[in-house]
């Protein structure tokens, strides 16, 4: 397998976002705000914001409304829809609202797009789940060419378009990046591949999505290819949880405050059935359970120091073949206090080991390898400069 390693991995977080349904949402929104800004002032390069629309753990509804609100609090940080569900929206509205927020935030945007997650969501809709990832294709088809400055007429059943076009361009050109979700399917890489789209791997740290990781990157360079496209691995993005303390100890009672009810109790409500979900009787089990195991969509939990996680990035990359960012899963398992400090220590001891900026600790190394002759040469420095003085007196 071809290894690809970049010059400096970007980070960032995927928010979509989970809060327990006891929790006040108004304040949990303004707490996801608060997370993007403190990323930003932390050097984070990007937040990619869901979509949902039922079963209350995951409350923003509007991603577009959500970065429209952030991006006006930050100034650097990247922003992308995590995903935009394709099936819930007519092409022209959705990529017009796109293209609106490319110029507001002066081409910051990014363009996530999926079938749509829940169940529940396309059931209140009228959609019938066998059909999502088709029409999934038809919405991308006619979002790219649209974007690309097209005129497009096409019937699709669910959604019409006559003599569609723009009235205006992305700011960014050709187009803002554009990002299609995978988990575990053949689905995501096909249709990435096809549109020469980037790969976002949301279940990288499960199980299945662990392994179909060199499998997905293979079909999707594949498809490209046969499509006339071109897709680059810097661009590929995976998630994972994680949650970091001064040690093991300390990072494991951390999720374990708040594991029940932000990710635990939601699984369960779904009737999401895993043996290692069984018997979990404390948090302190639970977060013990999520380390060692696979939480469905949640993936594995890495929980621990920074050289645990930065190990974790590792065997990512190797399984991989090579990805050009890592996105944490904000999983809100830890109370607000330990969450930011997770996030400051992941940019302070992570983020620098995989953006080549160890040149102090290389240069370091270099002073101490010849410090015996550094310190010789000043010494007799020194000593010449006390021998002419005397010789002078």
């Amino acid at each position: 397998m071809t290894h690809f390693r970049p010059d400096c991995m970007k980070f960032g977080a995927f928010i979509a976002p989970y809060h327990g349904i006891s929790d006040n949402v108004t304040l949990t929104i303004a707490r996801d705000m608060e997370l993007v800004e403190l990323m930003e002032a932390l050097d984070f390069d990007e937040a990619w914001i869901g979509e949902h629309h039922s079963a209350g753990f995951e409350p923003i509804a509007s991603p577009e409304v959500f970065i429209a609100a952030v991006a006006e609090r930050t100034k650097r940080i990247r922003l992308g829809t995590g995903v935009s569900s394709l099936t819930y929206h007519h092409p022209l509205i959705l990529a017009d609202r796109m293209v609106q927020l490319d110029h507001q935030t002066r081409g910051r945007i990014m363009f996530g797009v999926g079938p749509g997650q829940l169940p529940s969501d396309a059931a209140m809709l009228g959609i019938d789940p066998a059909r999502q990832r088709e029409m999934m294709g038809n919405a991308i088809e006619a979002i790219v060419d649209l974007l690309d400055g097209k005129v497009v007429t096409r019937d699709e059943g669910w959604f019409t378009l006559k003599d569609a076009r723009l009235q205006t361009l992305p700011y960014q050109r050709p187009r803002m990046e554009m990002a299609v979700a995978c988990a575990v399917t053949p689905n995501g890489p096909v249709t990435a591949g096809r549109m020469g789209a980037s790969m976002l791997s949301v279940a990288a740290s499960s199980g299945t999505g662990f392994a179909t990781l060199p499998d997905h990157w293979r079909i999707c360079e594949a498809v490209a290819r046969e499509n006339g496209r071109t897709v680059h691995r810097d661009s590929w993005r995976v998630v994972a949880p994680i949650h970091i303390a001064e040690t093991r100890e300390q990072a494991l009672a951390d999720v374990a405050a708040g594991i029940v009810p932000n990710v635990l109790d939601y699984l369960r409500r779904l009737g999401v059935q895993m043996p290692c979900l069984d018997g979990l009787d404390t948090g302190k089990d639970a977060a013990r359970s999520w380390c060692d195991n696979t939480w469905g969509t949640f993936g594995r939990l890495t929980c621990g120091t920074p050289d645990d996680v930065a190990d974790c990035i590792e065997r990512m990359l190797e399984q991989s073949g090579g990805f050009g960012t890592f996105l944490l899963l904000a999983h809100n398992a830890a109370s607000w206090e330990a969450t930011r400090k997770s996030y400051e220590m992941f940019a302070r001891y992570v983020m620098p080991r995989f953006q080549n900026r160890d040149r102090r600790a290389q240069s370091l190394d270099w002073v101490s390898g010849q410090s015996a002759e550094l310190i010789g040469s000043v010494t007799a420095a020194t000593r010449t400069a006390i021998d002419l003085h005397k010789a002078r007196l």
